[in-house]
C-alpha cells in the first residue's frame, strides 16, 4: 500500500498528465528526488523543507499539504485539523507546521530522549531570554 505522500503525488500526476519531470521542472527540484518521494514506500526521515516547498510549487499544491503527506509517510501525526483551513487547503491563521511536527514526532522519543529534548529547549530558552543588568 502506498504511503500518504506517493499517494498525493501519483493522484496529482494522474489527474494532471505529468511526469516526474514535469513537477522536478516547475518546482525546482531534482527529478530523481521527486521520483525517489513518489516511488519509496517507507520514507525514513523527513524530507528538507526547501524540497517540501518545491514539491508543493511542482505539484500546485499548499505546502501544508504536502508537508502533511510527507510526516504522515514518516510515521509522524500531525496534531491539528485542516478546519481552519480555506478552500485552496492552507491553513487560516494557523500555528507553525513545523512546531505541529515537533510536537507530534517527540511522542515517538523514549522517555530518556525526551528529557533530552526538554532539556535542549529549556538551555536554548534561557540563552535567549533577556538578562537583567549585574549590579
Amino acid at each position: 500500500m502506498a504511503n500518504a505522500l506517493q499517494q498525493l503525488i501519483r493522484e496529482r500526476l494522474d489527474r494532471r498528465g505529468w511526469s516526474y519531470g514535469d513537477v522536478a521542472r516547475r518546482g525546482g527540484v531534482p527529478r530523481s528526488t521527486v521520483h525517489h518521494l513518489a516511488t519509496t514506500e517507507r520514507v525514513v526521515r523527513m524530507p528538507q523543507s526547501a524540497t517540501l516547498e518545491g514539491l508543493s510549487k511542482g505539484l500546485e499544491l499548499p505546502l501544508d499539504t504536502v508537508r502533511r503527506a510527507a510526516a504522515e509517510a514518516c510515521g509522524i501525526h500531525v496534531y491539528g485539523s485542516p478546519a481552519g483551513s480555506d478552500a485552496t487547503g492552507t491553513a487560516a491563521g494557523s500555528a507553525d507546521p513545523e512546531v505541529d511536527l515537533l510536537i507530534a514526532s517527540l511522542q515517538q522519543l523514549s522517555a530518556d530522549d525526551r528529557r533530552h529534548v526538554t532539556a535542549l529547549v529549556e538551555s536554548l530558552l534561557d540563552r535567549s531570554a533577556p538578562r537583567a543588568p549585574e549590579k
